[in-house]
């Protein structure tokens, strides 16, 4: 039965809120009209950085379509907002809801697909611009800067580490493959026959991996085990001449202690599309690092990702409209 409010004899449409679609695209990108005629919905472009802000917007909200882990939904968020019946996460995993919280509410919380495809091309476009200073002589280009001002780091014949060798990391071994790479990889679990299975060598250690590797990858889920993996320690194992790359989670590395080996130059650099803290103030030190290359959490923005995000959310409050919700989480 659908989940619609009478008042005064007349059926009074539902309250959906889009939260932080800075690009303005949710209603482009999908056809919302199966829903239309029972839900209001409004799109929010600007990121609610606290939770005081949060309640003021969305407590006149029945819906919600949250895009990842933008705005975090902890057990006190989401017992201020008594109208809430269903939460729409972009994506199948959203470590940032509390999904005992939103049960014991009686919110309804619902996921979508996500393609492994986007994050891996970033992840490429990070290790090519790093390894042949793409911004910095494109910016020199612009400026009227020197011409050739700096010397690249071949690919073929170096050593990709890859931390992490699940659905995103086996694509990225594949693609440093193909470029010549001696790619080995390590996790807690992994196997000899997983590393043989996608064609790289399984590291002995964590350790040994990063002391061995010229580009270091990050592609492991958020966990209790991989929560500050990555710390002062690990950093000053890698060569001096080795990078980084993060596009999983910014906290599997300690954020105070990259920002240290980047300055003392206990590796040459740094590339991370993922942070602590989203969007990123704009005086924090990370804006101001040489070595680093920053972006700004693209690892999923794509075209074609974010149509299925959208086109799956319609269909999840459609779903849910008609009594039976669908890819539902927790």
């Amino acid at each position: 039965m659908a989940l619609q409010r009478i008042l005064a004899g007349a059926m009074e449409k539902l309250r959906c809120a889009i939260l932080d679609d800075y690009q303005g695209v949710s209603t482009r990108l999908a056809d919302w009209s199966s829903v239309s005629g029972q839900v209001e919905v409004t799109v929010f472009r600007e990121h609610f950085s606290g939770e005081e802000e949060l309640v003021a917007a969305l407590s006149p909200f029945d819906l919600l379509v949250v895009m990842r882990e933008r705005t975090p939904f902890p057990k006190a968020l989401i017992e201020r907002l008594p109208r809430l019946r269903l939460l729409v996460t972009t994506g199948m995993r959203n470590a940032s809801i509390d999904l005992a919280a939103a049960t014991a509410r009686g919110v309804t919380v619902c996921g979508t697909a996500s393609a492994t495809e986007p994050p891996v091309e970033l992840t490429w476009a990070l290790i090519l611009a790093l390894a042949r200073n793409v911004v910095g002589e494109s910016t020199a280009f612009r400026q009227g800067g020197p011409w050739q001002h700096s010397v690249g780091v071949d690919l073929h014949g170096k050593r990709l580490g890859l931390l992490g060798l699940g659905k995103i990391g086996s694509r990225v071994a594949r693609v440093g493959a193909a470029f010549g790479m001696d790619v080995v990889a390590w996790s807690p679990n992994l196997t000899e026959a997983r590393a043989a299975e996608v064609g790289v060598t399984r590291a002995p250690s964590k350790d040994a991996l990063l002391e061995t590797s010229d580009f270091v990858s990050i592609h492991l889920v958020l966990g209790e085990r991989s929560r500050g993996l990555v710390g002062r320690a690990e950093l000053a194992r890698m060569r001096p001449t080795a990078y980084l790359i993060n596009t999983s989670r910014a906290a599997i590395v300690e954020q105070a202690a990259l920002v240290e080996a980047l300055q003392e130059g206990v590796i040459a650099g740094a590339a991370v599309d993922v942070f602590e803290t989203e969007p990123v103030h704009a005086g924090d030190v990370l804006r101001t690092l040489p070595s680093l290359l920053a972006t700004p959490h693209l690892g999923y923005v794509s075209q074609g990702n974010y149509a299925t995000y959208f086109r799956e959310a319609v269909e999840d409050i459609r779903a849910f409209l008609d009594g039976a919700p669908i890819r539902r989480l927790g």
